[in-house]
């Protein structure tokens, strides 16, 4: 069963298994979106429905929320549970510091405001968005649609102020039309290359009328699980200064394998 996925896809498997195992009974879980938070997502669905685990799930998004139901997950809002024992999603990229850029699936906002009520996040991902520093993946920037050309020309503008190598924006589209996040949104794509003070741009796109939030995380990640399409799991807590290995055995996660993929 294993074969069918690619190395990659193995890789977001072993990061997404070993993540929920942070997750202990009678915890509130913020539940990332994009492709590798979904692995996760069905791993813990696993554990309720095997492990009898009890959990509640804050989605942030409303397609992780219906993938969290599919699996037996009770899913609450985040003002039913008002704050969190720890979230875990994915990201576009990582830095040594564990800064993040993440957006890529559109849900930023939702993740970011999910992150930072909670006691602890955890990033799952492949060795591949390991970066000495970030900017190669389009930095996204969630802005209100009311003017956003006007926001365009503004970012663009302060774009000539900061260390960054590149300074092209693009809208980003759905098929003809601009694509819409849950909250009625759009999306500006920046497309830096490299970016030489995260810290410096988070703030500076916050100061900007019209921009609600951006892709750049700093601070706010704990750990990241990292994992290896052979199977190994690298495990980095930014505040314990720790690195643990692992190693999960393909054959034992058959069943599982197969139940996600049918």
């Amino acid at each position: 069963m294993t074969g069918e996925l690619s190395p990659i896809d193995k890789a977001k498997f072993v990061a997404a298994k070993r993540a929920v195992d942070y997750v202990k009974d009678g915890m509130r879980v913020g539940l990332g979106t994009g492709s590798t938070a979904a692995w996760m997502v069905r791993c813990l669905g696993d554990r309720v429905r095997n492990d009898g685990l009890k959990i509640r799930g804050v989605p942030t998004s409303t397609r992780t929320a219906k993938l969290a139901r599919e699996v037996g997950i009770e899913v609450v809002t985040l003002d039913e549970a008002k704050w969190l024992d720890l979230t875990i999603d994915g990201a576009d990229e990582f830095d040594s510091e564990l800064n993040l850029i993440k957006g890529g699936g559109g849900a930023l906002l939702q993740e970011k405001i999910v992150a930072t009520a909670s006691d602890q996040m955890i990033v799952i991902t492949d060795a591949a968005k390991e970066v000495g520093m970030l900017g190669a993946f389009p930095l996204p920037v969630e802005v209100v649609p009311f003017g956003w050309q006007i926001t365009r020309s503004l970012i663009e503008e302060m774009l000539n102020s900061v260390d960054v190598t590149r300074r092209d924006i693009t809208l980003r589209m759905d098929g003809d039309l601009p694509y819409v996040t849950d909250e009625g949104n759009h999306i500006l794509d920046l497309h830096l290359d490299r970016i030489g003070n995260a810290r410096e741009l988070a703030v500076a796109l916050n100061q900007i009328a019209g921009v609600v939030e951006s892709g750049l995380f700093i601070d706010i990640c704990d750990v990241v699980v990292i994992g290896h399409g052979d199977g190994r799991i690298e495990m980095r807590d930014i505040n314990e200064g720790t690195v643990e290995y692992d190693q999960l055995n393909f054959e034992d996660s058959d069943n599982l394998f197969r139940t996600m993929l049918e």
